[in-house]
């Protein structure tokens, strides 16, 4: 009897232990990854944004939710929430961070030497930092480029093109996003002058500094305006059409989100496609690509978008040339 017992209570233990095992063996299953996606924009507006870079983590087999957890951060243009947020992630050993532009990934690196940064910025990556060369970065940074001195004295000539009076433009830049805000000041006194225009600056980084921008455009005169690239601008996007189209103010913008809501033009490369490359990095990276060796990729696709209605409304006639020239024309 004792050993029909003992027996009994062996088989019982076994039967114990077999049933903690596969507890034991999940709890010991590696967290799934998490990217720590960080965007300058408001998170209204910038789901097809979102959709794209999980686009590209999928054409590298990662799947959100399924073996990735991304992390979303839209900052809604408060730069200040920087320090903190990025502490954080770096305390939390994230196994990725994706930064969406300039402050942030400057921002970033300054935090952090080990954690693998993907940056998209439009200023050249070596000059500023970011990378020891385009082709072999060489440290935790990499990301995509997308020419933003090339960009800003295209779009300024495409504005020329459409509103040939004007002389006098002013260029409306955010001083929260320093890097950003600096390239375009750096860039486009020259190309203001290689086709004759004179140039005002103009700083906002608030919504009702952008209302007062308004107000300062015709105490200056200005005959139109260039609005940097910015992701709080964009994210504001709705204001800038509407206040244009009461001042009766021709603007040029860096994404076709303007144009689509009432903006006059844009000109800038396709957000779409590069988010679509950052996950697609990410997803490298993931993988168990070095950051170092990971290449910097450049943006190849660009858009030029008019609005039809908003340049009848404001008096404009857009040649058919101008219209050819045009990715598409919103009628």
């Amino acid at each position: 009897m004792a050993s029909y017992i003992g027996r009994r209570k062996f088989l019982a233990t076994l039967g114990g232990a077999g049933a903690a095992w596969p507890l034991a063996a999940r709890a010991q299953q590696p967290a799934m990854p998490v990217v720590g996606f960080i965007n300058p924009r408001s998170a209204e507006g910038s789901a097809q944004y979102a959709a794209a870079f999980r686009k590209g983590l999928a054409e590298t087999g990662y799947v959100e939710g399924q073996n990735v957890t991304v992390e979303y951060h839209w900052l809604e243009g408060q730069y200040d929430r920087l320090p903190s947020l990025i502490a954080d992630l770096v305390r939390r050993r994230v196994a990725v961070i994706a930064a969406g532009n300039t402050a942030t990934v400057l921002a970033a690196k300054a935090a952090t030497s080990t954690i693998p940064l993907v940056f998209q910025v439009g200023e050249d990556p070596v000059k500023i930092g970011l990378v020891s060369s385009l082709s072999r970065p060489g440290g935790n940074a990499t990301g995509i480029n997308f020419f933003s001195s090339e960009i800003v004295a295209k779009r300024l000539g495409l504005l020329h093109e459409l509103v040939p009076k004007a002389v006098r433009i002013a260029v409306l830049v955010n001083p929260a996003s320093a890097p950003a805000a600096e390239a375009v000041l750096r860039d486009i006194p020259s190309a203001a002058r290689a086709i004759g225009l004179q140039i005002v600056v103009l700083k906002a980084s608030a919504s009702r500094e952008i209302e007062a921008t308004f107000a300062t455009l015709v105490h200056e005169r200005a005959d139109a305006l260039f609005v940097a690239s910015d992701g709080f601008f964009a994210s504001r996007r709705v204001q800038f059409a509407t206040l244009a189209t009461h001042y009766r103010i021709p603007a040029a913008y860096g994404t076709r989100e303007f144009p689509e809501v009432g903006g006059l033009m844009s000109y800038g490369t396709d957000n779409a496609d590069r988010f679509r490359q950052a996950g697609v990095m990410s997803g490298q990276i993931l993988k168990g690509a070095n950051p170092a060796d990971l290449p910097v990729q450049q943006s190849t696709k660009f858009e030029f978008v008019i609005n039809l209605q908003t340049a009848k409304t404001l008096g404009l006639e857009v040649s058919n040339a101008l219209q050819l020239l045009a990715d598409e024309v919103i009628e």
